[in-house]
């Protein structure tokens, strides 16, 4: 019997797609594969990040003594004579500055871990946004680092002399090192945040959540909410409370003039950018 020769299907034209999906499914592929670019492209970031932390972190971490007697310094030379600081557990004095030299890795890092931050978020930014969260993120950073510096030799002499010379009789002041590291690296924190307080002042107003008159006609109920916070973050006594609050009342006021700058900035790029 004769056979029936087969009907080969004809090759798609070139650039001609096999099957086309439809409009929703198209949206959807775009979709995941865009997600899946930008979680990919944050595990990098944030491995960037982690390795600055950890090539930082070792050097350091042979001089941890040297690192600890430092930070503990305003403290010793507080200390009345025969007094020092302890260890209450066995593995305190190797764990404690250890993990105080991971802190200040952290911290040295913390402009590059940043910067990991702000080149994952900015290609999502117009070009207005990048002109003033650049200088914001730059002067967060050096905010920060004044705070702790600030804290360091400032608050601190002020702070343990008063509580040195306030200890009652018959009371020698031997501080455990790991509460020691906890009350500083919680003070340095603390002092560091408060330094933002402009920062926070400015994206406020940039935002517009608020106007920049509402944050000067609200300066005495802000004085007031300043004194409390600082209350319950410092230790309770008046010298830590106001040394705290001072300094962050002042900042606010900062912060109420550059946004108001910034405002200006802002209405002359507009009527610039109109007139162009």
């Amino acid at each position: 019997m004769p056979q029936t020769p087969r009907v080969r299907p004809r090759p798609p034209h070139r650039g001609q797609r096999r099957d086309r999906l439809p409009m929703s499914e198209e949206r959807e592929s775009l979709a995941e594969g865009t997600l899946i670019s930008h979680l990919l492209e944050l595990r990098d970031r944030v491995l960037r990040a982690f390795l600055a932390v950890v090539i930082i972190f070792l050097p350091i971490a042979f001089y941890a003594n040297e690192i600890f007697t430092l930070v503990a310094q305003p403290l010793i030379a507080q200390l009345p004579a025969g007094s020092s600081l302890i260890a209450t557990s066995v593995i305190s004095p190797f764990m404690t500055p250890f993990k105080l030299a991971f802190f200040v890795a952290l911290f040295i890092a913390m402009p590059y871990v940043l910067y990991q931050v702000w080149a994952f978020v900015a290609p999502g930014l117009y070009r207005r946004e990048k002109r003033f969260a650049l200088p914001l993120l730059a002067s967060s950073i050096i905010l920060f680092y004044c705070g702790v510096i600030f804290a360091y030799f400032v608050v601190f002499p002020v702070m343990f002399e008063f509580f040195a010379n306030t200890t009652p009789a018959g009371v020698r002041m031997m501080t455990d090192i790991t509460s020691y590291m906890d009350f500083v690296l919680t003070m340095f924190l603390c002092f560091g945040l408060a330094f933002e307080v402009p920062v926070v002042v400015v994206l406020l107003v940039l935002t517009g959540l608020v106007k920049v008159e509402k944050l000067a006609e609200a300066r005495g109920y802000v004085l007031i909410g300043i004194f409390v916070l600082a209350a319950f973050v410092t230790p309770p006594d008046a010298i830590s409370q106001t040394i705290m609050a001072v300094p962050m009342y002042l900042l606010y006021e900062g912060g109420i003039i550059f946004a108001r700058l910034m405002n200006r900035w802002r209405r002359l790029d507009g009527e610039t950018g109109a007139a162009a």
